[in-house]
């Protein structure tokens, strides 16, 4: 089971991302959870202690790797260097063990213009990123910038969803289209809408009525939930601070729909 997670900045991804893992990990799987935002917030959201995660080098900053891989310096824009570099052993490498039986790897993010863009770390986020949709057995839950620039064409086909993060605010409806057409651009199979941060029923019917007017299907409305933000004050993950509480439970279900539609 392949996911991205994407969405507009504050909505909640990194919460709902780092939710799915640990429920997935407690059900038995083999989870990579893979932070691809530039704001690397993963770690912690996890569970894994701050000094252990303010100690996490991202891929893209490491400049041994990229030199070792590509054979030129993570920021040089070269006309000759490895582009297709082996990539099997960087999940045991640099893969960090989290809380629950989760690893994680932090990947950082691209350089400049994008995926085509022409330098080192650029060419071995590539390899990886298809390495790890293609090769690796795991559950990969990846959690995105809006902008998607880690997904190229081809790449993005090996994705089995898209979940965007939406709250009940018109900016964030203006981030969900936006991913909509890049979305298409690169061929993603399927792009679903989760609904975060829904306090009442006006809000719900905004979520609803807007993800209808895209034609993108709904899978889960995870509430307003104070224990959110209590966890995150306690700089612990929400499911270790309130198991039970309300948020939590509705990325229980999603976690469920998704392990029943994806499941090989």
């Amino acid at each position: 089971m392949k996911i991205a997670v994407a969405g507009k900045g504050g909505v909640g991804k990194t919460f709902i991302s780092s939710t799915l893992c640990r429920l997935l990990a407690s059900d038995g799987y083999n989870v990579l959870a893979v932070d691809a935002d530039p704001n690397y917030n993963l770690a912690y959201a996890l569970g894994i202690p701050s000094e252990v995660a303010d100690g996490i080098v991202p891929l893209t900053e490491n400049d041994a790797l990229i030199m070792e891989k590509t054979g030129v310096s993570s920021d040089a824009y070269a006309s000759v260097f490895n582009i297709a570099p082996t990539v099997n052993d960087i999940v045991d490498r640099f893969g960090v063990n989290a809380p629950g039986g989760v690893k994680l790897l932090v990947m950082g993010t691209v350089r400049g213009g994008g995926t085509g863009c022409m330098c080192g770390a650029n060419a071995l986020l590539r390899v990886l990123v298809q390495h790890l949709l293609i090769q690796r057995g795991e559950a990969l839950i990846m959690d995105m910038v809006a902008g998607l620039e880690h997904l190229g064409r081809g790449t993005a086909r090996r994705m089995d969803a898209m979940l965007v993060v939406v709250e009940p605010r018109m900016k964030s409806m203006d981030t969900m289209r936006r991913i909509l057409r890049l979305a298409e651009e690169i061929q993603i199979r399927e792009v679903l809408a989760v609904g975060n941060k829904v306090a009442n029923d006006a809000e719900r019917r905004f979520v609803k009525e807007n993800m209808e007017a895209m034609e993108v299907p709904v899978m889960a409305m995870v509430p307003y939930d104070a224990a959110v933000g209590m966890a995150d004050m306690k700089g612990v993950p929400t499911l270790e601070y309130a198991k039970d509480s309300p948020a939590v439970q509705a990325i229980g279900e999603l976690k469920d729909y998704l392990v029943g539609r994806y499941r090989p």
